[in-house]
């Protein structure tokens, strides 16, 4: 939100206060409260009539500094406030030299000078300023709606870039923008997100730092746009808190983020295979299910999850959790026939109950539903007739909902696609009287954590997922995230890979998208195009709207795709999943930006078609017919890995692919596990396994997980001078291996 009118003036109807010259400052150990007037103070008649702000320097974490800003601090807290899981109070030390203090936690420290101007500076291990918050930098605004805003700016150093704010379509790099955390169903074409996270990733040639906002609610940014050289950031409210988490890396910055709001679970390993859905709107039944089946069994392309999406349920009645008896009336038998033929299945809810549906009079009558301040059920006619929402800030509505999934996962259904999460009204009372402008964003948290536990109830820790299409801060425990409603066009499949991004440097270790778009149905070559970027992307999944996403419907030629890239990404599982359980024990995600892996080449930092898969692995999509396509390899001999050949970087790159290929490289100095079995990702990856070496691979260590994330094999690879082959040196836990040069 802007204030100002330009540099110099107000916005019409805006009053400014700023913290402008320190009045007092109370020292803990670990911690320090300052007082700000709003003006300079001359005489002692100067302290009446005159607002004072309340800073209180506190360490939630180890590298991380928080600041909480408060004019006036008697207003009722009503929640709700993100979950802090890896919170560590008493972890940093507060030291005071003369008029100076400063806060110290880990390599990041605060510092504030009592007899100088306002100004919180944010500096390194080596005392090099990371980022400050000066002149207008602490503040309150009164607008002409009679509104109260708390805001702060952090200043923006020559060359910083700014990243993430959750799953965002608009360019990649956030400075210039303006960008509103409130969650909507906006599909992936415009500034509205299904993802909104209050955290972003600053990147400059000095280093890496993150920014986290903790308030769940409406989060206005100003980014270089207002003030340019500044991150604004505004709420509603009597206060604001933030968060500056330490480097100096990118990944350093995602690993303390991550460890202080939730790590994400790591997800089963079959769930990295094909996902195969119904689609949304098409006819369908047992016996179309069926014939899907059998066509990609007959054509040899694997398969690993069913997905039945919304018409499992009756129409009118989303969602009341039973099958439609006229479409499927022998459900668990169809569970059965499916499971005995390998298969997991997936079936869509959302947090909605439809008037029709039975439920709808059951939860009314337990008081499960949300209601607004005059006692009557908050409903709309919006998506399902009637409906109303499920209130989960009440722990017996939350018991009621886990009870009717359980029901599916006791008939044989192994995981949920929970759908929809983000049109939350604001005009509600909740059971636990959270404020409805903070729950409006937070809903999805608690709609995916109840599910989510479930499944870990009944499934067990290691074999729990979702299909998940909203989320907030936090919400990257509850794993996987896809990128909604996009259209079938190349464009629509660039959006989608920039907002995945996005999302990554946002904490969250998996994703996925719509492989052909959502909406409309693709021609034969964006499809194929899509194939090999889902496939090889972190959760792989055929869904579309209106028309169905078996392969065959798009020419033999799509069939081969599909089989080549399924297989190729099975046979590479014993790397994907070492990746993946880095994520879920680090924060650093799975399918990642360039500027993560190389965060000192600046071309990297603003590159978003393309990404490396796991440490390794350079990928980068075809955005076209003819299959042409520019990317970036940095320094270094890269390896293709399909074709073997060698390129040197640093280099900008245009190679044409036909659709069985994409620049598909392996970085320099690398070892690449990849497993025999080719049919199912969950298979046996030690027997027959290969190590591909990179030419210039010399000393490595490579480490094969198991089904569970833990180390099933080490081995390590040397070079042979005399020949300058490959060679296992050593290995603990595994059978027989073959390292092949590559």
């Amino acid at each position: 939100m802007k204030f100002t009118d330009g540099f110099w003036l107000m916005r019409d109807g805006v009053e400014a206060s700023y913290a402008t010259e320190v009045r007092d400052v109370r020292v803990d150990a670990d911690r320090f409260t300052a007082f700000a007037a709003a003006q300079r103070i001359e005489r002692r008649g100067d302290t009446l009539n005159s607002p004072l702000l309340t800073v209180d320097c506190f360490t939630p974490a180890e590298g991380v500094i928080g600041v909480r800003v408060t004019h006036h601090a008697g207003k009722r807290r009503l929640g709700p406030d993100f979950l802090l899981p890896g919170e560590d109070a008493g972890t940093g030390a507060v030291r005071r030299d003369g008029t100076r203090v400063e806060l110290s936690s880990g390599p990041l420290s605060v510092c504030l000078d009592e007899a100088a101007p306002w100004q919180l500076s944010f500096r390194d291990a080596d005392g090099r300023e990371v980022t400050s918050s000066g002149r207008k930098g602490t503040a309150f605004f009164h607008t002409g709606d009679g509104a109260h805003h708390m805001a702060a700016q952090l200043s923006l150093g020559v060359g910083e870039q700014v990243y993430g704010l959750g799953e965002r379509f608009t360019p990649f790099v956030r400075n210039g923008q303006v960008v509103d955390m409130w969650q909507a169903d906006g599909g992936t074409s415009s500034e509205q997100a299904y993802k909104n996270v209050p955290f972003s990733l600053h990147v400059s040639p000095a280093g890496a730092y993150g920014v986290f906002v903790a308030h769940p609610g409406r989060v206005s940014y100003e980014i270089g746009s207002e003030s340019v050289g500044q991150m604004q950031f505004s709420v509603e409210d009597q206060s604001v808190e933030y968060y500056v988490v330490a480097g100096p890396t990118p990944k350093d910055v995602l690993r303390r983020y991550t460890a202080l709001t939730g790590r994400p679970a790591l997800p089963p390993a079959w769930s990295f295979g094909l996902w195969l859905t119904t689609s949304f709107t098409t006819q369908y039944d047992e016996e179309t299910v069926t014939s899907f089946v059998d066509g990609m069994a007959e054509r040899d392309i694997p398969l690993s999850v069913f997905h039945f999406d919304c018409f499992w349920m009756r129409e009118y009645q989303w969602s009341d959790f039973e099958w439609d008896p006229a479409v499927f009336p022998d459900p668990e038998g169809m569970l059965a026939r499916l499971k005995e033929r390998g298969l997991r299945v997936s079936v869509w809810i959302n947090p909605y109950i439809a008037q029709k549906s039975a439920l709808f009079e059951e939860a009314a009558a337990q008081g499960y539903l949300v209601k607004r301040a005059n006692g009557d059920i908050w409903q709309w006619d919006l998506w399902q007739a009637g409906m109303a929402l499920v209130d989960f800030t009440n722990p017996e509505a939350c018991a009621w909902f886990r009870a009717k999934l359980k029901v599916l996962l006791d008939q044989g259904v192994d995981c949920f696609k929970t759908d929809f999460g983000e049109r939350i009204p604001t005009d509600v009372v909740w059971h636990d009287g959270s404020d409805p402008e903070r729950m409006h964003n937070y809903y999805t948290h608690l709609y995916n954590q109840v599910v989510f536990d479930l499944l870990e109830k009944e499934r067990g820790r290691g074999e729990s997922v979702l299909f998940a299409r909203s989320a907030t801060a936090g919400g990257q425990q509850f794993p996987v995230h896809w990128g909604g409603d996009c259209f079938s066009s190349f464009g629509a499949m660039a959006e989608s890979l920039r907002g995945g991004l996005s999302l990554s440097l946002s904490g969250f270790g998996f994703w996925s998208h719509d492989i052909g778009g959502f909406e409309g149905t693709p021609d034969a070559a964006v499809f194929k195009r899509w194939l090999a970027f889902g496939l090889l992307s972190s959760h792989s999944r055929l869904h579309g709207s209106s028309s169905y996403r078996v392969p065959w419907e798009f020419g033999d030629e799509a069939v081969n795709v599909a089989r080549s890239f399924t297989r190729l990404k099975h046979r590479l599982m014993p790397y994907l999943y070492g990746a993946a359980a880095e994520a879920h024990t680090t924060g650093v995600p799975l399918m990642r930006p360039m500027l993560l892996d190389f965060p000192d080449d600046p071309t990297a930092r603003a590159l978003d078609r393309q990404y490396m898969l796991g440490p390794d692995l350079l990928v980068a999509p075809v955005f076209s017919a003819d299959g042409d396509v520019e990317f970036y390899v940095p320094e270094g001999t890269w390896t293709h890995l399909l074709t073997g050949e060698r390129v040197e970087g640093p280099a900008w790159r245009r190679e044409r692919h036909g659709f069985d290929s994409l620049p598909l490289y392996v970085r320099p100095g690398a070892v690449l596990p990849m497993g025999a079995d080719a049919s199912r990702p969950d298979g046996d990856w030690l027997t027959g396994l290969t190590l591909l070496a990179t030419p210039d691979a010399q000393d490595v260590t490579v480490t094969v997980p198991d089904l569970h994330g833990g180390v099933a094999a080490t081995y390590r690879v040397v070079r042979d001078g005399a020949r300058g082959e490959a060679t296992v040196a050593e290995g603990h836990g595994g059978g027989e291996v073959t390292v092949r040069n590559l």
